[in-house]
């Protein structure tokens, strides 16, 4: 008797931004850190809230409340830094909190609905239901412009 196929899981890290859930892929995720106060950058965009020093290695930290267009987060000892893995560059992503490793397969994944601005779209991959929270799942290739469409300075 073959084994049932089950479909493939995607193992993804929970976090909080305000009163909102999202959520990212694990694989991207390389640590945790606590918050450390970031060294702001002259003409960054608004939702880079500067970089900290990562040992010996520069990390721009990526206010998420700001990226997606909510109230600018206002960092206490608690936020939590997730530093992640964009497109072969080391980021840091400013969240309230992170809440909790969840195992869904694809079925569990619903398509970002259609009245979402094309923005929109391209930020929240899908929707998922955790314990009656829905979550967006956020694609990490759009929290960063890439590089070659970095503004030059002036």
């Amino acid at each position: 008797m073959s084994e049932p196929t089950s479909a493939p899981l995607h193992e993804l890290i929970s976090f909080r931004v305000g009163e909102q859930y999202f959520c990212v892929d694990i694989m991207a995720v390389r640590e945790l850190r606590g918050w450390t106060e970031a060294t702001p950058l002259p003409r960054a965009p608004a939702y880079v809230t500067g970089v900290i020093n990562l040992r010996g290695a520069v990390l721009p930290i990526i206010d998420m409340a700001a990226r997606m267009g909510l109230e600018p987060a206002q960092p206490t000892a608690r936020s939590v830094i997730i530093v992640v893995w964009i497109e072969n560059r080391l980021v840091g992503l400013l969240v309230d909190a992170v809440c909790d490793i969840v195992a869904v397969g694809d079925e569990a994944i619903q398509p970002t609905p259609d009245v979402a601005c094309e923005a929109v779209q391209a930020f929240v991959k899908g929707l998922l239901t955790v314990d009656d929270r829905l979550i967006s799942l956020i694609g990490l290739d759009q929290v960063m412009p890439p590089l070659e469409a970095a503004p030059e300075a002036a």
